[in-house]
């Protein structure tokens, strides 16, 4: 299958909301992408196969920092490297721009998610306790930093 990184366009909200759906208890709504897309520090990626959105992620850079959020992947195509993908693009295009460190929260039960951070070189640096609702989790506080 031929995927392509890019960034996000006003056009992928409804199939990036589709994805938040599935795969978030507490999913962003379209209004929500389409604030953040008009923020100048904010970066938001998709993974597209043809017209259909299989993944995002998006950061937030600010002085120096990027906080990363809405890492998701379609349930169908997870485990085949486009997590990994997204945000590989994403660190390398923020840290172009100067982003010399990048952060972002975890659930703590979420294994996958924190063995691909880890493999990126993310490490716990702290816990935010009840951070997540339905259900009520954890959040593990993760860094980059170069």
């Amino acid at each position: 299958m031929d995927i392509q990184i890019r960034r996000m366009s006003k056009e992928d909200i409804p199939g990036v909301v589709e994805i938040e759906q599935l795969c978030f208890s507490e999913p962003w709504t379209a209004a929500d992408y389409n604030e953040s897309l008009l923020l100048p520090y904010a970066a938001y990626y998709v993974a597209v196969s043809g017209n259909v959105i299989l993944g995002m992620c998006g950061v937030r850079k600010i002085c120096g920092e990027g906080q990363i959020s809405n890492v998701a992947v379609k349930p169908a195509f997870q485990g085949q490297g486009i997590a990994r993908r997204l945000l590989s693009a994403l660190l390398s295009d923020s840290r172009r721009e100067g982003v010399q460190a990048f952060t972002l929260e975890v659930r703590s039960g979420n294994a996958r998610a924190i063995a691909l951070y880890e493999g990126l070189g993310f490490r716990t640096e702290g816990v935010r306790p009840h951070f997540y609702t339905k259900p009520d989790e954890d959040a593990l506080i993760q860094w980059l930093r170069f």
